[in-house]
């Protein structure tokens, strides 16, 4: 029966030890929303351009490689103030999407390093049409510390002209 009983108390006591040291590891590990942002480009065409361009063609070089792709571009939207419930630090606010008259996409570009790159950029209208061309280099950049990034670029065509945003 004493026998029993310890073997009883020490499976007891190591399950105890087990909650414990469970208990001690969570909250230790650092979940990271962030590694699902794949390394990859952004192409903002703003309102001024966006009602001629339909697509997007890349070719992005760097170390004798070169990806090409091509990006479907969707409506961009702003933020619009729906107002607040009270005004304390407890205060519900709310807003609304308005589309703002641009267009946008991403493409993830395996492999993009966080050095220069040289993009060469095609954007077609609804016909296929080229209205405008561009070649220059941008840097894509990741994020470090606790939810490090792939690198990622993003292009800004305005105004009849692409630069690095």
């Amino acid at each position: 029966m004493g026998v029993r009983a310890t073997g009883t108390m020490v499976g007891a006591l190591m399950a105890g030890v087990a909650v414990v040291a469970t208990a001690a590891h969570c909250g230790t590990e650092t979940i990271c929303t962030m590694d699902l942002a794949p390394p990859g480009i952004r192409v903002e065409v703003r309102p001024s351009d966006a009602a001629r361009v339909e697509t997007v063609s890349l070719r992005v070089c760097w170390d004798d490689a070169c990806e090409t792709a091509r990006i479907e571009l969707g409506p961009t939207t702003v933020s619009v103030p729906q107002g607040c419930d009270g005004g304390g630090p407890d205060a519900v606010c709310s807003a609304s999407a308005s589309p703002d008259g641009g267009k946008a996409g991403f493409v993830q570009v395996d492999g993009l390093p966080g050095e220069p790159v040289e993009v060469r950029m095609e954007l077609r209208d609804a016909a296929g049409e080229e209205v405008l061309g561009a070649r220059l280099r941008v840097t894509p950049k990741g994020s470090e510390g606790d939810c490090p990034t792939g690198p990622q670029a993003r292009l800004i065509v305005a105004g009849g002209h692409v630069t690095e945003g």
